[in-house]
């Protein structure tokens, strides 16, 4: 047990490792799907891009991009415990540090960013910087995707307050309002979805009687959203 002051959120980092579950990476056809819906086809990804993760865990989705044939890709995560669990040619990728250290002393650009579940461990103002200071690291038509859990629907609330990690709250409506602050145009906003093709048709049904009972439903149902980002024209 630790016995250490909790004062802040990051105080909560001292047991961050018993908390989270540490799963082997390894892009099954469910994952695949799930990346493709989320970032391959939003962000108009290729393979020939290079794409930098901040904060990749155990490394699924560069296991993903591995599948998908990109050859040039490399993250940033905090936890050295997660290169136990990935296989050597990813976990060569990765670099255990900080992430604004990454950021202020890499020379390399991007075509596509991304970071997945970790956004919202940053509060709107470092958020804000954050997004501002990956506007130099993306390549020409370079593009940022974003993956955060969405409190605006009821039933994102369990993503964003099982971790007391979490430092910020987004919907649709103010993660625009950050992105526009930071430099960014959003192209889309929408919900990460996850299950079955026969629990989507049935949720579906849900979310559309809800609709037309609700006098103000959310604006996005999803649990998480992601959201995809591309720098705003100077001038």
């Amino acid at each position: 047990m630790n016995d250490g002051e909790f004062r802040k959120p990051e105080d909560f980092y001292n047991v961050y490792n018993e908390h989270r579950t540490y799963v082997r990476a390894e892009a099954r056809k469910k994952h695949i799907r799930q990346f493709d819906e989320q970032f391959w086809l939003p962000a108009s990804a290729r393979n020939h891009m290079s794409v930098l993760e901040l904060g990749c865990g155990t490394g699924l989705f560069l296991a993903y991009l591995k599948h998908k044939g990109v050859s040039d890709f490399s993250a940033v995560e905090a936890d050295r415990d997660v290169l136990d669990y990935m296989p050597e040619d990813i976990a060569g990728r990765v670099t255990i540090g900080d992430i604004g250290d990454y950021i202020a002393n890499t020379e390399r650009t991007f075509d596509r960013i991304v970071m997945l579940d970790v956004f919202e461990h940053f509060s709107v103002y470092e958020g804000r910087d954050l997004l501002a200071s990956l506007r130099p690291l993306l390549a020409p038509g370079g593009r940022v995707s974003l993956r955060v859990p969405n409190v605006a629907s009821p039933w994102g609330l369990q993503y964003q307050f099982q971790d007391l990690t979490h430092k910020a709250l987004y919907g649709p409506g103010n993660i625009r309002q950050l992105a526009m602050a930071a430099g960014y145009q959003t192209l889309a906003v929408f919900s990460a979805r996850r299950g079955n093709k026969i629990k989507r048709f049935l949720e579906d049904g849900v979310h559309f009687a809800l609709n037309r009972v609700l006098t103000e439903p959310p604006p996005l149902w999803g649990a998480n959203m992601m959201v995809t980002l591309k720098p705003r024209a100077e001038g």
